[in-house]
């Protein structure tokens, strides 16, 4: 229990600190991407997905994480590239935004790294109008 504690006052810690720390993966591509670990509830492999009629393009459908029912959003798709192809490296990112929680479908996990905000730069305008992308940054990472 001692580890745990020092760990979650840790990753707090890091708020004071103007430090994050993100959580790295890939969408199919040699290109990484990242996620703010404090907007990140859990990490699931893909679940069933239950068609939702009438949805949007990126909307794959929806999912049920521990009763709740959350829309399942392609991220491939979201950022214009093309939908993603769920496969055994699929993973599930479970998220809260302005209050609201949804799934993000994306491929492998790669790891969580630690930064500054101040290594964070805004997207740039070629990124398009989506808001899935609000940041980019550089990491040193030396992964698969």
């Amino acid at each position: 229990m001692a580890g745990i504690l020092e760990s979650v006052n840790q990753r707090t810690q890091l708020v004071g600190e103007n430090r994050l720390e993100l959580l790295m993966f890939r969408l199919g591509t040699h290109q990484i991407f990242a996620i703010n670990v404090f907007k990140v509830q859990e990490v699931v492999r893909i679940p069933t997905i239950s068609n939702l009629p009438g949805s949007g393009n990126n909307i794959k459908g929806v999912i049920n994480i521990r009763g709740n029912t959350i829309p399942a959003i392609d991220l491939r798709g979201a950022i214009s590239m093309s939908p993603i192809e769920i496969n055994d490296d699929c993973n599930l990112i479970v998220t809260e935004y302005n209050r609201t929680t949804q799934g993000f479908i994306v491929g492998k996990i790669e790891q969580i790294v630690n930064t500054t905000w101040g290594n964070i730069q805004p997207p740039p305008r070629t990124a398009g109008r989506n808001h899935y992308l609000t940041a980019i940054t550089q990491i040193e990472y030396q992964g698969s």
